[in-house]
This record gives C-alpha cells, sequence and structure tokens, in this order.
C-alpha cells in the first residue's frame, strides 16, 4: 500500500469542481484480496475503530451501503476502503468532507483515489493516518506478502486523538468557519491568507477582512480599550452602566488591601487576557487573594492585576453587531450532577460521552478535563475525584463558563429585557466596536438590571460565535450571517468581472488583447500570463504565472477591478484552477502539444483538461466553432450564454445557432476586406476591418484575426461597448514592448524580422503560412526549435509544418535540452525537412540558440525575411535590435505605441440577414444537435446510431 504521487487540488478540477486530493496508490498484492477475502475479522476490526463508517451510504445512496459492499458479494478493495477511511477521518476532526471516488488506474493494482478536502494539510495527513490503520488490521500473513511490518505499538485512539488535535491547530476555528459559511451561503467568494483565521472574503477592490472575529471594519483604539478591562471599567461606568467596583494593583499586598477596601468576596483576573484565562472568582480570604494574584499575573500579557467586587448571578454573552443586539446565550460553567451512584470521575466520563463533545473546539461542546483547576474545585469542596454526589447535586469543575473549558450555553436571545438589550448596545457602542461580547452577570436576565440588579464584568473584542451558532440548547442564532450582511450589504458587489483563456495557442495574446481593451475602457486590470503577472499593464510577477497560484495573486489585489486569467493545461493538470467560477470562459483551441506529459496521451484527454475553464462559467462561454473538439464543450458549460466564434461565413451549426437568437464572432468577407462581425439576439453588428487592427500585420496574420475575434467576443461579454472594443483592438500591437515573444516585428535592419515563441507544430503552420502571404522581395529564412521534451512524433511534425514555406532553415535547440542530446532536436527537425522535400543545401544545423541567430542575422540580406522562434525570449530580441551596432546602455528594448490611431466610424446595427446556404454541419456517431434558449449545440448521446 504504497501512495506513489499526491495532486492537491486548490479549485476546479478534472475530478471534482471544488478542492480534492488525487493520490495515486498501488496496492500490490491486495489487489488479490478484496474486503470479503480479508475477512470479517479486518472488517469488524475497521468498524470497531470508526464505528461512524456505518453512516456511510457508498453507492447504495442510503447509511450503512459502505458497510454492505464491504460484506455482500465480492466485497470491495482496499483503495475503496482507504477512501472512505480517510473521508471519516477528516469528519471525526471537525471537515465536513463527503465526496471520493477511486478508480482503477493504468497497472493493474494501481488506483486513483480522489477525496475531498477542507484543508490540505489535514487532508494529506488523515491519507496516512488511514494507511497505517488498515495495515495494523490486516492479517500477518497478508501484511508480510506487503513487505509492511505491523508496528506492533500503533494505537490508533492515541493516533487519533492527535490527529484531531493537529486539525484543530490546522483548520479555522469555530467562528472562523462559520463566517466562511455563511458567507459560501451568500455566494461570496474566501481565500484563506494565512494558516491561522485571516481571510479574505470578495475580490479585487471589493475585499473586506476578517481575523476570527475581528473584521475590515473594527476599530483598532476600540480594540485597544477593550483589551484594558481597566479601561473599558472606566469608559461604562462613566457612562453610568452598570459596573462592579474595581482597581488596578501590582502586588500581592496591594491585592489584599484591594479586596478589603472593595469588600469580599472578590473576583481577582489580568488587566489583559480572554478565554476567561487567569481570572478567579469568590475569593473570601487573604490567602486566596494572594495565590489568585500570582495565577493572574502567569496568564496576563500585563504586569497589572484587576481586583473587583464580586456579583453573584449567572454569566450571559450578548453579542452585539454593527449596533444590533444579535444573540444571547446563557453560560454554565463545566459540571457534572449527582445521583447518588457514580463518582465524580464516572460522571465526567458519563458527560463526555456525549456525542456533541469532543476535542478543543472539534465539536459543538468541549471535553471536561480532571485538570489542575477541577482539582482545586473538587478539594475547596471537600471531594476527590472517587467521592460520590448526592443526587441533584452540582459541582463546578471551572470557574468560569467558558465553552473551550467544558461550559455549556443555553440560548436565551429571545427572553432578553429591553434595559438589558439597550445596556448592552451602549456598552459595545461607547467602546467603539463594530462586533462586541458583552459579559453581564444577572440572577434573571428577563427582568431588567435597574430592579434586580447584576452588572457588566467585561467587553470583549473577537468574540467567540460557537456559543450562538451551536448552542447546547435553544435555537441557533445565524450572528455570523450578520456580520457578512454588515460587510457585505445587500446589492453590495463581492465579485469582480472574471474573463478566463485557455487553450494550446493564442492564449497569451488572446489576454492581453481583452486586457488592453479593459483597461483603454477604465479597469485596472489583473492579468495572469505565460509572461508573469500584470497589474495595471505594468508587470508584478515575472515568469510563467498561468496556475491557480497566479490567479490569487490577482484577486487578493485590493486595487484590481476586472480579472483576465491565461489558464495553462498544466496548472490545471497539476493544481486545479485558482478561482472557482468566471463571467466569461473561452476555449481557442485544443491542439497537438504537450501529449505525453502528466497523464495526458490524447488530444481527448488534453480537452477533458481544458474543458473545466468553461464547465465552471457563469454567463458566457465562448468556444471555437471550427475546432471540434471545442464545440463538443457546448454541452458542459452551465453559462446562460454560448458565444461561437468562427472564421467560416458558411459555417452549418453557427448559422443555426445565430437564427436561434444566440451570439456569434463571424469573419466576413467585404469589399473593403474582413470583417469581425458580432451576431446577438438577432442584430448584425459589423465591429472592424481586420486590416485595422495592428496586430493582424493588415489582417494577413489570420491567428491573431482570430485571437482578436475572441478577446472582442469576450469584451462584448463582459458587456463593453463596440467603441471600447475597437479602441482596445486598434491600439494593441505585437511590439515586445506589448507582447514579448508574440510575433514582434523589427523593420530597422535592410530585411524585416519577427520574433515568435511558436513551439508546437500548430504555431509553426499558422507562422510559416504567414510568411508566405507577407511580400518579400528576398529570401524567407527561419531558425526552427521545438522543445526537447514532446514527443519524437511532435519534433518531426515541428519540421513537417515548415518545409516549403523558406528558402533556408537554420535548426537549433532551446538552451535546456530537457533531457535531449546537444544536437538531438535539430537534428530530429532537419530530418522531418528533408523527408518533406527541403534540399541539404537549404538546411544549417546550429545547436546553440545564440549562434543560430547571429548567423541567421548574417545571412539575411536587403528585402530578406527572417522568422525566428525563439526561446530565450528577451536575449532573442536584443540579438535582433543591436545586430551590425555598437550595444548602448541606453538602447531601448520596447516598442512605443502609436497612439494617434483614427477613431472609428459608430456602429451599424441591422437585422440578421439570411447571407445564403451554408456548409452542412455534420454530425458524428453519438452525438446529437440540440436547441434551447442558450441557442444550437452538439450533445453526446446514448446510441451510436445518430446520424
Amino acid at each position: 500500500m504504497q501512495i506513489i504521487s499526491t495532486n492537491v487540488y486548490v479549485g476546479p478540477n478534472v475530478f471534482a469542481l471544488f478542492p480534492v486530493i488525487r493520490h495515486v496508490i498501488d496496492i500490490g498484492v491486495l489487489e488479490d484480496y478484496p474486503s470479503v477475502v480479508l475477512g470479517d475479522a479486518f472488517i469488524d476490526g475497521l468498524v470497531s475503530a470508526i464505528p461512524s463508517l456505518a453512516e456511510h451510504g457508498c453507492s447504495y445512496g442510503e447509511p450503512g451501503g459502505f458497510l454492505r459492499r464491504l460484506r455482500e458479494d465480492e466485497g470491495t478493495w482496499m483503495g475503496h476502503i482507504w477512501e472512505h477511511v480517510v473521508l471519516e477521518l477528516q469528519s471525526l476532526a471537525g471537515s465536513d468532507v463527503t465526496f471520493g471516488k477511486t478508480r482503477s488506474a493504468t497497472k493493474p493494482g494501481q488506483y486513483n483515489m480522489v477525496f475531498e478536502y477542507r484543508q490540505r494539510d489535514v487532508g494529506l495527513a488523515a491519507g496516512k493516518l488511514g494507511r497505517s490503520l488498515l495495515i495494523s488490521l490486516l492479517p500477518k500473513e497478508i501484511a508480510k506478502q506487503l513487505h509492511t511490518d505491523i508496528d506492533a505499538d500503533f494505537n490508533f485512539e492515541t493516533e487519533l486523538h492527535d490527529f484531531i488535535r493537529f486539525a484543530q491547530r490546522k483548520e479555522f476555528g469555530p467562528s472562523t468557519a462559520s463566517l466562511v459559511h455563511a458567507a459560501e451561503a451568500r455566494n461570496i467568494p474566501w481565500i484563506r491568507l494565512n494558516n491561522y483565521s485571516l481571510v479574505q472574503f470578495g475580490q479585487g477592490k471589493h475585499q473586506q477582512r476578517i481575523q476570527a472575529t475581528i473584521t475590515s471594519h473594527t476599530n483598532h483604539i476600540a480594540v485597544e480599550i477593550s483589551c484594558d478591562k481597566e479601561d473599558t471599567h472606566n469608559l461604562l461606568s462613566d457612562l453610568g452602566l452598570p459596573v462592579p467596583r474595581q482597581q488596578m494593583i501590582h502586588s500581592a499586598e496591594q491585592a489584599v488591601r484591594a479586596a478589603k477596601r472593595i469588600g469580599f468576596p472578590v473576583v481577582v483576573k489580568p488587566l489583559n487576557a480572554n478565554h476567561g484565562r487567569g481570572v478567579s472568582i469568590n475569593l473570601r480570604s487573604d490567602e486566596e487573594v494572594t495565590t489568585a494574584f500570582d495565577f493572574a499575573r502567569t496568564q496576563g500579557t500585563s504586569r497589572a492585576v484587576l481586583v473587583e467586587s464580586y456579583l453573584t448571578g449567572m454569566d450571559h454573552r450578548m453579542l452585539v453587531v454593527n449596533g444590533e443586539l444579535v444573540a444571547v446565550a446563557k453560560r454554565v460553567p463545566g459540571h457534572v450532577t449527582g445521583d447518588g451512584k457514580h463518582t465524580i470521575s464516572e460522571l465526567i466520563e458519563i458527560v463526555n460521552s456525549d456525542p456533541r463533545r469532543g476535542v478543543g473546539h472539534e465539536k459543538v461542546l468541549t471535553q471536561l478535563l480532571m485538570d489542575d483547576q477541577a482539582q482545586r474545585l473538587l478539594a475547596n469542596a471537600g471531594h476527590t475525584p472517587d467521592s460520590i454526589l448526592d443526587e441533584g447535586n452540582i459541582l463546578y469543575l471551572r470557574d468560569t463558563a467558558n465553552l473551550s473549558t467544558g461550559g455549556t450555553a443555553i440560548d436565551m436571545t429571545d427572553q432578553v429585557h429591553p434595559d438589558n438589550r439597550e445596556m448592552a448596545v451602549r456598552a459595545i457602542t461607547a467602546v467603539g466596536l463594530d462586533v462586541g461580547g458583552v459579559d453581564f452577570l444577572t440572577s434573571d436576565i428577563t427582568q431588567s438590571y435597574k430592579d434586580v440588579g447584576g452588572g457588566i464584568v467585561e467587553v470583549n473584542a473577537a468574540p467567540g460565535f460557537r456559543m450562538h451558532v451551536a448552542p447546547s440548547e435553544g435555537q441557533p442564532r445565524d450572528v455570523s450571517g450578520k456580520v457578512i450582511d454588515m460587510l457585505f450589504p445587500p446589492g453590495t458587489p463581492s465579485r469582480i468581472p472574471i474573463a478566463a483563456i485557455t487553450g494550446t495557442n493564442g492564449k497569451t495574446t488572446t489576454s492581453r488583447m481583452l486586457a488592453n481593451i479593459l483597461k483603454s475602457s477604465g479597469h485596472i486590470v489583473g492579468m495572469t500570463s505565460t509572461d508573469g503577472v500584470y497589474i495595471d499593464g505594468k508587470l508584478s510577477v515575472k515568469g510563467d504565472m498561468t496556475g491557480p497560484a497566479s490567479a490569487q495573486i490577482v484577486l487578493r489585489d485590493p486595487a484590481v477591478d476586472c480579472a483576465v486569467m491565461e489558464t495553462a493545461r498544466g496548472g490545471i493538470a497539476r493544481s486545479g484552477l485558482g478561482y472557482h467560477e468566471t463571467d466569461v470562459s473561452a476555449i481557442l483551441n485544443v491542439q497537438s502539444d504537450h501529449l505525453g506529459l502528466r497523464g495526458i496521451n490524447t488530444l481527448e484527454e488534453l480537452a477533458e483538461i481544458k474543458r473545466i475553464v468553461v464547465e465552471v462559467a457563469n454567463d458566457t462561454a465562448v468556444l471555437n466553432a471550427d475546432d471540434p473538439l471545442c464545440l463538443k464543450m457546448a454541452s458542459h458549460t452551465r453559462a446562460k450564454h454560448i458565444c461561437y466564434v468562427t472564421l467560416n461565413i458558411q459555417h452549418g451549426l453557427v448559422r443555426e445557432h445565430i437564427r436561434s437568437g444566440g451570439r456569434a464572432v463571424v469573419l466576413e468577407s467585404g469589399i473593403n476586406g474582413e470583417m469581425i462581425t458580432i451576431y446577438d439576439k438577432g442584430a448584425h453588428i459589423p465591429l472592424l476591418w481586420t486590416h485595422l487592427i495592428p496586430a493582424t500585420l493588415e489582417g494577413k496574420a489570420t491567428h491573431n484575426v482570430q485571437n482578436a475575434m475572441f478577446a472582442a467576443a469576450m469584451a462584448f461579454s463582459l458587456g463593453k461597448s463596440l467603441d471600447e472594443i475597437r479602441h482596445g483592438l486598434r491600439t494593441f500591437d505585437t511590439s515586445f514592448f506589448q507582447a514579448p515573444g508574440r510575433m514582434n516585428v523589427y523593420d530597422e535592419h535592410a530585411f524585416r524580422v519577427i520574433l515568435d515563441y511558436g513551439h508546437n507544430a500548430a504555431s509553426i503552420t499558422q507562422m510559416s503560412q504567414l510568411a508566405t502571404k507577407l511580400e518579400v522581395a528576398g529570401k524567407r529564412i527561419v531558425v526552427l526549435a521545438g522543445p526537447g521534451d514532446r514527443r519524437d512524433e511532435d519534433l518531426v511534425n515541428i519540421g513537417k509544418a515548415a518545409a516549403g514555406h523558406f528558402d533556408l532553415y537554420i535548426c537549433k535547440a532551446d538552451d535546456d535540452r530537457r533531457g535531449r542530446g546537444d544536437d538531438e532536436v535539430p537534428q530530429m527537425i532537419a530530418a522531418a525537412l528533408r523527408e518533406a522535400g527541403v534540399a541539404d543545401e537549404a538546411i544549417i544545423i546550429i545547436p546553440d540558440e545564440q549562434e543560430a541567430i547571429d548567423q541567421a542575422l548574417a545571412k539575411a540580406e536587403p528585402d530578406d525575411l527572417l522568422l525566428i522562434f525563439g526561446d530565450a525570449i528577451t536575449r532573442s530580441w536584443k540579438q535582433i535590435t543591436r545586430f551590425n551596432r555598437e550595444p548602448n546602455a541606453d538602447d531601448e528594448l520596447e516598442d512605443v505605441v502609436d497612439s494617434t490611431k483614427n477613431a472609428t466610424k459608430p456602429p451599424k446595427v441591422v437585422p440578421m440577414l439570411d447571407s445564403g446556404e451554408a456548409d452542412p454541419f455534420v454530425l458524428e456517431a453519438g452525438m446529437k444537435l440540440v436547441k434551447d434558449e442558450r441557442g444550437v449545440r452538439i450533445e453526446a448521446t446514448d446510441s451510436e446510431d445518430s446520424d
């Protein structure tokens, strides 16, 4: 039983649209030992260790279903059992997770074991503990076949206890967790910002933050006041609110004198502390005060200690949020009640057997402990742990009523007297807290403090919510919802528009085009790309930033009001998406690249990975109608609208989609060239001539025409006006400044140079076709390469794609050979060129990239065209721009965008006209045509006989 590899998916992924962990496991010889073969001893041992497995429904969909699977028919296999154990271990630790899936992998005995998690470290630790438990339950003779010794010292009960403690350190506390759940219920996104309780709600400029129950609105001075109990006491006293008599002291002698002055009994507590730490109550002698002083000094952060009059009555926590009393809980210290039969120790065990009690904050109640404080209270009452209490006799094991020390809470929100309600609100308002807790002692909360007495003993910033969201008795209160509604009043946005782009080729250029449209229309755009993370057009983080971590950078930035996410296959396959939903998602194409890596071997598997981006689109899915694999994704999106992009004006399915009122962006031919045209709700909207878009090189760069169409489709779907889209496209070019490595043109030599980062056969084809279209008086020269980690057939196809388009081919290698020999890649490409008919004298092999580019520049003559497929883009651009002249430290490597573009005419919107007969669209076997309010799409059928 080995874990071969692990993926922690932080967002939507190929297995689920929420975070999961995927272990590739190898169960070895256990492939021959399903549960029924392992026997009743194994199954009984498992159920005995984790009785709550009986609640798992498994494929039966009802409690007990998993246990039936274990015992019935052929049983089930260890990978599936392991999955259920991991889920239940997390549940026992307080994580509410239910999703799991175990399926056979490529080799016998290997499985993809996938399970949901809430906190990654807890999920991973559950996997390890589950493995140890299952191995410990195996018959010894089978364990030996695994070459795994059963740990004789393994104690599951102890390990489970340690695991729960570990989980509590990693998971959110109950208050933070309740706020997260309240945000989720309101569809407000959240991001955990550290390993503790710092959480961001909302995205970009709409974000708000909390730490526990401290919020972005919480006043720092108010927190300081509430943490200083003397300041709080004096402030409330000056307002005439009920508070006990109090004095701050610094020594045990002063404490005794203060107690005598105030009058016994008294309370001694730290000046700065929380959760009841260091508080001693009902002190009636000098000796008790002296001991309490020393105890308070050890628990507080200040040398000062408070002595105050002891108020009788029950402890009530009154929670005020945004000037409103939202919950009141009567708190009872941890205690046992005698029955005349059991000892105090036995009574504690009986109380702790309540399924609602757990370790720490694991459950709604905390287990009672027989610790030093409990022993002291026992001794004061004249008892020992073996004493038997009389029936009905209550023994308190805690001085304070905190839930974290075993106390209970009874909801009293609806019974509070109006005077007490007003008192609590005044107290929190006076301190200045947006969220605050008032600890109020009174004999009867239903009666006014003016009549029955009582007093405020403490005001708390960051009050705990557990007693209110899950009281021991009474009605739970949605106090967390009140906080979220304060941070995000109804109608207030919490999300920024997100546009996600994926595909094999064109992602970066399309992302930059769209970002330019959005920026020119007034947005502060956060963009991820293969070049880095850009905030408002400025590079923030350099490198390939197309995975989930980079998406989080954008969504965390408080300046960003719109996000453009270039999303690559690698990040999705490795860690999932960094966002859970988008407004608009686009799939540009699915072409052969990176196949054979990370278990993705076919175009269909690659499409399944990329499809996740449109699966999470809410408003619009933009799909390449000219790519069959993209076209099939229409049936997998939940988006309200489907927008097709096509270069084929005769596309049959797109025609029917448009006639049904659907949205599409189509390239149409006219007397003045080719026009990008939008169809939407029956309207025909001419947008822009392609030759007016600088990035298309007067419309000749067809791939950038298509990229511009996708950018226009996404911008239109985001609500941008036609003029904004036109302006954004006309002010975007493929200069090194705006799009490094994407068709960068340099015309300052006697010959033209184009630098591009094409690295697969599809991109080589596009650029080679462009080179053929461009008018060239001289020769066409290409510097050609391919990444070393691609399959042999991919490198061969790169050579074939370039063949026939150039007069001279210089074959090189990338700097990083990626496991290939020094000249292995250029030799393979050269061989492919020869096989395609290129003459030997037209092929030069120069493995080093810098040397290859220098040679190409030297061989270029006036009026030639030199196309360079570079790897180290910045270095290659420097070589091009500095060729034949002395380097200058002040050389500018960035082209300046021409800001004097001609203004475009207003849009002309006319009714959609029938443009004639369209090409028939032939459905594959197993597919059908579907028409609904979103337009027309194709879907898979259950039959293989479809026409």
